[in-house]
C-alpha cells in the first residue's frame, strides 16, 4: 500500500514537472526542484500524521472511512486539475512555492499514514525518494515531450489515489 500511496502522490509531481520541463530548465535548476519536492515530500506525510494523531483521538470515526474520504477527494482533485503552460520558475521562491503545491496532498495523506502503515518515518522517506525520482525525471522528459503526458499521469495518480480510498472504505 506505501508503495502505490508514494507512487500516486509522485505523480501530482510527475505531470506538473513534465509541463514545467517544457521551460527547459538548467541541469542544476532540475536537481534543485527535485530536492525541494523531496524534502517537502518527506516533511508533510509527517506532519498530517501527527495532525491525525489528533483528530483521530478526539474523534470517534473509523480511521478507515477517512483515510478513505480523503484519498478519493485528492485522487479526484488530481485527475480533474487543469494545467496551463506554466510559468518559468526562475528563483528559489517559485521552486518553494511549485514543492509546496506539489506536496499538499502528502500533508492530507498523511493524516491516515499510520492507519496504512506503522512506519511513518520509513514511508516517508520512500514518498520523499519517490517524489525527487519523478519529479526530475518528469522535468527530464518534458524537456523532449511537453504538455499532455502531464495530464495524463495526473490522471493515472488520481485513479490510483481513488481505488485505494474505496480499497480502504471496505476494509
Amino acid at each position: 500500500m506505501v508503495i502505490l500511496l508514494g507512487l500516486s502522490l509522485s505523480m501530482d509531481a510527475f505531470s506538473l514537472a513534465i509541463i514545467y520541463g517544457i521551460n527547459k530548465l538548467s541541469k542544476r535548476k532540475e536537481i534543485l526542484l527535485s530536492t525541494i519536492v523531496g524534502i517537502y515530500h518527506f516533511i508533510m506525510p509527517i506532519i498530517g500524521s501527527k495532525v491525525g494523531n489528533i483528530i483521530f483521538n478526539y474523534l470517534p470515526v473509523d480511521p478507515n472511512i477517512i483515510v478513505s474520504i480523503l484519498f478519493i477527494i485528492i485522487g479526484i482533485e488530481m485527475s480533474l486539475s487543469k494545467e496551463d503552460k506554466p510559468k518559468p520558475i526562475d528563483n528559489i521562491f517559485g521552486m518553494l512555492l511549485f514543492g509546496l503545491a506539489v506536496s499538499i496532498d502528502s500533508l492530507v495523506s498523511g493524516i491516515g499514514l499510520k492507519y496504512i502503515t506503522n512506519h511513518i518515518l520509513l514511508s516517508a522517506l520512500f514518498i520523499s525518494l519517490t517524489s525527487f525520482i519523478l519529479t526530475y525525471i518528469g522535468l527530464s522528459f518534458g524537456k523532449k515531450i511537453g504538455f499532455k503526458l502531464g495530464k495524463i499521469s495526473n490522471i493515472v495518480g488520481g485513479i490510483v489515489l481513488v481505488l485505494l480510498g474505496i480499497i480502504y472504505l471496505f476494509k
